[in-house]
């Protein structure tokens, strides 16, 4: 390409962007998008970058930089940021420790005793730039430490730590050490997050959001998401349980919109997960995007995705924010994926729908004790990202045959209505399963283009309940039946469900029950509200051998990253790192690594050099939510440059 060509090219990309840039209300498109400074490259939660040195032509020639081994057997899925050169990793058995971003040489490493928010990490610097700080959860307690040194901070909190519990309006001594893998955010001078159930059975503590001063460790403000008496949201929950209901917890990732001060939070269920009887109502503010005042805490609107959920579909995955051409005018929007497989868009000053969602009749409990929500909100645009059935149609043609028939007598011995099919004691279908559909890291951005991606879970669950049995520990998923539950009358029979996260598939071969693809990325025009493309992601391990292709990874987890060059990289549990054209979803660079990737990639420039590092996991290991992998060793982060020509 000549240089008047290179000339015209970046002028037709920069008239292109000028409409985005040069806006000038709230919520337009500011930032340069050109740093990873924050957890998925900034408060934004947007998964892009403006950078675009390496692009369609160029992708080819992307190969390894540099890497750093982590030294232990964890299966990393760690985002990392790159502030000042330097780039900030968990590694060595839960320590922080400071990379050049550039070589990889270590500068320092800060041990941590006990579980470390393993998703990201927070910067935040004074307006002088004289204090610079790292921020994250470790061990139950909010943590400071000094980004320049990997010191402590010992005036901030007691000798540098918080205990999150403190700000609970509930008895702590019966309450053990929250901690969350969800980084939280910095907005101004705070930091923001929203507290761990402590618990995924009946016996469990509420998801506040609180909110601290990063200088001092100060509590600033309390959002309660079960609402107190008297507040906003109280009248659905029976009176009898507002001091005890639980759960509606942010545990995966929140995103703060820093023109308007509004941070959006997406919340969990409310315990127990599957069972409501002890819960009748709508249950708010579980499963809800809230719009918050970031600097008092105030609700502003919520939106509520899932009435009285018995699925445990969390919403998991940060909200995005972006700026579409909607009937004529800019309208800015915070686009929400859930596990069930819709995408909610909503107007980010109101919470109004973009497109009418209609609230339809859906399946009934026929539970003793159980009250289902009548209807559920159905988005009318765009169009669902995920399957949401599985019927004997769908069932896995590489099974071997007797796994099969195994699967057809199993559906029809359950039941089966399609999505918010409850939760029954005879075992119920649920399609996407609680894991699927969208979790955290699984969207991105374009920005400049009013684009969404989203990346899926395809794989069913079979919910089926029994009731509690004496001996049945409180904390795993109800209390011993000879207890009552709090908050509910004498007599109340809690419920549980038996193995809700897995699926009656093959064992022997370990394929899921559900024909491909096992994982697919679907793009989305939110200027029209439309689907672009949708292309399964990546490859099985388990079909490889035999020459079958194009299935989606099985239980992929890796998030993705968009680029102004065009591109969407995102790992795979195949032990691949992949470009896709954000145009047409074709692959058009695809790099085997040493391990499964299940993290979200940054992507950062130094010394006019752009880079993209990602976290690769031990060889041979799939994540879980421990991210452990005993006996294994051989996790990396992997940085990525173009070669010289």
């Amino acid at each position: 390409m000549t240089a008047a060509q290179r000339f015209i090219v970046a002028a037709v990309v920069l008239v292109g962007a000028l409409p985005a840039l040069l806006r000038s209300e709230p919520g337009s498109v500011k930032r340069s998008f050109n740093t990873w400074s924050q957890y998925l490259g900034g408060a934004d939660s947007s998964q892009y970058s403006s950078l675009g040195q390496i692009n369609k032509t160029t992708v080819s020639r992307l190969d390894v930089a540099w890497r750093y081994p982590s030294a232990d057997s964890r299966s990393y899925r760690f985002n990392p940021i790159v502030v000042d050169g330097t780039m900030f990793v968990l590694a060595k058995n839960n320590s922080i420790v400071a990379l050049d971003a550039v070589s990889g040489q270590e500068k320092w490493t800060h041990p941590n005793e006990g579980a470390v928010s393993d998703r990201g990490i927070n910067y935040w610097e004074s307006r002088d730039r004289s204090d610079r700080r790292l921020l994250y959860l470790n061990a139950g307690s909010l943590t400071a430490i000094d980004a320049r040194t990997g010191a402590s901070i010992p005036s901030f909190g007691e000798k540098g730590r918080v205990d999150v519990r403190v700000g609970l309006n509930r008895d702590l001594t019966k309450i053990r050490r929250l901690q969350t893998n969800n980084p939280g955010r910095v907005y101004q001078d705070l930091f923001i997050v929203s507290l761990p159930a402590g618990g995924a059975g009946y016996v469990a503590s509420p998801g506040d959001i609180h909110a601290y001063d990063v200088r001092t460790g100060k509590l600033v403000w309390v959002f309660h998401t079960v609402p107190e008496r008297g507040e906003v949201g109280a009248e659905t929950w029976p009176e009898t349980a507002l001091a005890t209901g639980s759960g509606v917890h942010n545990w995966a990732e929140l995103t703060v919109d820093e023109d308007r001060g509004i941070v959006f939070i997406p919340t969990g269920t409310a315990r127990y997960d599957f069972y409501g009887g002890n819960r009748h109502g709508a249950n708010l503010y579980a499963n809800s995007v809230l719009a918050l005042d970031a600097k008092t805490g105030k609700r502003i609107w919520h939106f509520q995705t899932i009435h009285h959920d018995l699925w445990d579909w969390d919403l998991a995955t940060s909200p995005k924010l972006l700026t579409v051409r909607h009937e004529g005018r800019d309208v800015d929007v915070v686009a929400q994926a859930s596990k069930h497989g819709f995408l909610f868009v909503l107007e980010r000053d109101s919470g109004r729908p973009l497109w009418p969602i209609e609230e339809r009749p859906v399946p009934q409990s026929d539970v003793p004790g159980e009250q289902t929500s009548p209807t559920q909100p159905f988005p009318t645009a765009p169009p669902p990202f995920a399957r949401q059935s599985f019927t004997e149609k769908d069932i896995n043609p590489h099974l071997p045959a007797e796994a099969q028939e195994k699967l057809r007598q199993l559906l029809r011995n359950s039941v089966n209505k399609g999505l918010f099919t409850p939760p029954s004691l005879q075992g119920s279908i649920q399609m996407p399963g609680n894991s699927g559909g969208a979790n955290w890291g699984l969207a991105a951005v374009d920005p400049m283009k009013g684009r969404v991606y989203v990346m899926s879970k395809e794989s069913p669950d079979l919910l089926r309940l029994r009731a509690m049995k004496p001996g049945d520990k409180p904390e795993d998923r109800g209390p011993d039946p000879n207890q009552i539950v709090p908050g509910t009358p004498a007599g109340f029979v809690p419920y549980t469900a038996v193995d809700p996260y897995g699926f009656t598939g093959d064992a022997a071969s370990g394929m899921p029950p559900i024909t491909p693809p096992w994982s697919q990325i679907t793009a989305y025009d939110l200027n029209k509200g439309t689907i672009l493309w949708q292309v399964p992601n990546g490859d099985s391990t388990l079909l490889i051998p035999r020459g079958v292709r194009g299935t989606g990874s099985h239980q992929a987890r890796a998030g993705m990253v968009v680029t102004a060059g065009g591109l969407i990289f995102i790992g795979t549990p195949d032990n691949m790192l992949r470009a896709y054209d954000e145009d047409t979803g074709k692959v058009v660079w695809e790099k085997p690594v040493n391990g499964p990737i299940n993290g979200v990639p940054a992507v950062y420039e130094m010394n006019g050099r752009q880079y993209l590092a990602v976290a690769v996991g031990a060889a041979g290991t799939q994540d879980d939510d421990s991210g452990q992998s005993p006996g294994r060793t051989g996790s990396e982060y992997v940085v990525f440059a173009l070669k010289a020509n």
